[in-house]
């Protein structure tokens, strides 16, 4: 079976800094309630609850979500770094589309210390040794700097190298990021910055500077999906489905190319759009609006090609030309995306499909992409794992 899914209902409280959130047992469960509750359905209507995070124990999926209900329905946790939460989605969605369920939930969240991210464990070996591997091959490592900051602002260099565009055209997305995020009551930094304020922070590793690099994020997002047949009976909101979705993997060329640009990702973003709009029947060109994995800016910048947003090596002019925001030809991260509106790392994919989903139902306020009928979602996670969910007007 392939079924039509349809997004329900979603839910997302507002982002904030490590320290200053509830605990995730209370967010998750305060998302969980705000996605019910738009889809206007009780908890004992879901069938499968798939949760994701990425800083927490084992069953805390189960911890969140029994602050919503105890009906006894299977509750999966799931783990796929910072693409965690649309791993949720994806399989919600699959469960849905399969007929295993009529309507589930996916929920997201992290509870986020301040600083780098860190691994758990230090006694056994680190998922992300062949990935560091393959950057020391590649540029060697830097003891005083972040790891995820190398890995991105390698391909950052990578691409500056290849193409020689101006290293001030990475900063510029952070200038588009906070000036979208000034319109979002959920985003953690609503207050604007200059492209001189972006340049003149600290850096981190060249070329990005401390405001071109994603915060620690507390927060929590939700979702609710179902089939045709569910929400007649139930006479729910049928506005927007997903209309396709693929995730993928990394393959050899991850590992083999020597080229930083692919051991973060960008082959696997490649893939997963390409099957997408296959299966949609329709191009990059069609879409109105995106939601894209900025954890970087120079992550930002290789996507728009990964996602056939520009053609390869065009980038640059890409963004001079204003065709990431509004007025131009898409408008990517409206919510200010995970630079300004933060990445609570399983919350995040999640909290995508919120800001997709409002687009499509002309629900953004003064984020509204006018006219939206074709929304795209890119969620990249390395270790790896990257998806791309289409979502259409209905």
């Amino acid at each position: 079976m392939n079924r039509k899914v349809y997004v329900a209902g979603i839910g997302m409280i507002p982002f904030m800094k490590p320290g200053a959130s509830a605990p995730y047992t209370q967010m998750g469960a305060q998302a969980a309630l705000a996605a019910l509750d738009d889809a206007a359905i009780s908890y004992d209507k879901v069938e499968q609850a798939y949760v994701s995070y990425v800083y927490g124990d084992s069953t805390s999926g189960q911890a969140a979500i029994y602050g919503v209900g105890l009906t006894g329905i299977p509750v999966f946790n799931l783990n796929n770094n910072c693409s965690s939460g649309s791993t949720a989605l994806f399989l919600a969605r699959q469960a849905v589309s399969s007929g295993a369920a009529e309507c589930v939930i996916a929920l997201g969240f992290e509870q986020m210390n301040p600083g780098a991210l860190k691994g758990a464990f230090e006694d056994r070996p680190s998922p992300m040794e062949r990935f560091a591997q393959a950057m020391v091959d590649i540029q060697g490592f830097d003891p005083n700097a972040p790891r995820a900051a190398q890995l991105f602002g390698g391909a950052g260099r990578d691409y500056l190298n290849r193409y020689g565009i101006k290293r001030e055209t990475f900063a510029r997305i952070s200038v588009k990021a906070r000036q979208h995020a000034a319109r979002n009551p959920l985003a953690v930094f609503r207050q604007t910055v200059t492209l001189d304020e972006v340049m003149a922070s600290p850096q981190v590793f060249d070329p990005l500077t401390r405001l071109q690099c994603c915060p620690p994020t507390c927060g929590a997002a939700a979702t609710i999906l179902c089939s045709a047949d569910f929400a007649q009976r139930h006479k729910l909101n049928t506005g927007v489905f997903i209309a396709a979705q693929a995730m993928t993997t990394d393959t050899p060329s991850t590992f083999d190319s020597r080229d930083m640009r692919r051991v973060v990702g960008y082959d696997m973003t490649a893939a997963a759009a390409a099957q997408v709009y296959e299966t949609a029947g329709v191009g990059p060109e069609d879409v109105d609006v995106v939601e894209l994995h900025d954890c970087f800016t120079a992550n930002e910048l290789i996507t728009y090609e990964g996602l056939g947003l520009t053609p390869e090596g065009t980038a640059e002019k890409f963004i001079l030309a204003g065709d990431n925001t509004y007025g131009g030809k898409f408008v990517v991260n409206p919510s200010g995306g995970l630079l300004s509106k933060g990445h609570p790392l399983g919350a995040t994919g999640l909290a995508q499909c919120y800001e997709l989903v409002s687009q499509l139902r002309g629900a953004a306020d003064q984020r509204q992409v006018e006219n939206a009928r074709l929304a795209l979602q890119h969620n990249l996670g390395l270790g790896g794992a990257c998806v791309v969910t289409l979502y259409q007007k209905s």
